[in-house]
């Protein structure tokens, strides 16, 4: 009888390799995961801003978001300020686009540090609008 050669060390080998493969590829990606739900789950700020909804549309190429524009007008006569947002939420944008043209309050959240514009162009998410008289 022949002994059988033993691929014991090879099997070994070949399953370490897999595992640092593994880790190096998955490693970066789960940070990247773990990275990007932080900065969009923590708020850094939040408040109101007050004007009226200048423009508001859905833009990208490959991630459509939720893009507007608010025109603040701190005293008659004098050029607008203009301050840009995004949207994540389809109800709100909805909402907003209801009220282009209008005097609003909108409830916004800073999100700072969002790793790519997929998610939005600005930092600055809005949660809720009112519309003002």
């Amino acid at each position: 009888m022949t002994p059988i050669p033993d691929d014991a060390p090879r099997a070994r080998k070949r399953t370490k390799l897999w595992l640092v493969l593994g880790g190096v590829l998955v490693t970066p990606i789960l940070l990247f995961a773990l990275y990007t739900w932080g900065t969009l789950g923590v708020s850094y700020s939040d408040g109101e801003r007050a004007g009226v909804l200048q423009k508001f549309s859905r833009k990208g190429w490959l991630c459509k978001t939720y893009e507007g524009e608010l025109a603040m007008t701190t005293v008659p006569g004098v050029a607008p300020t203009i301050w840009n947002f995004s949207v994540r939420d389809d109800q709100t944008a909805a909402q907003l686009r209801d009220a282009v043209g209008r005097k609003v309050m909108l409830h916004y959240e800073e999100h700072r540090g969002v790793p790519t514009n997929c998610f939005a162009d600005t930092p600055y998410f809005v949660t809720g609008l009112r519309i003002l008289p």
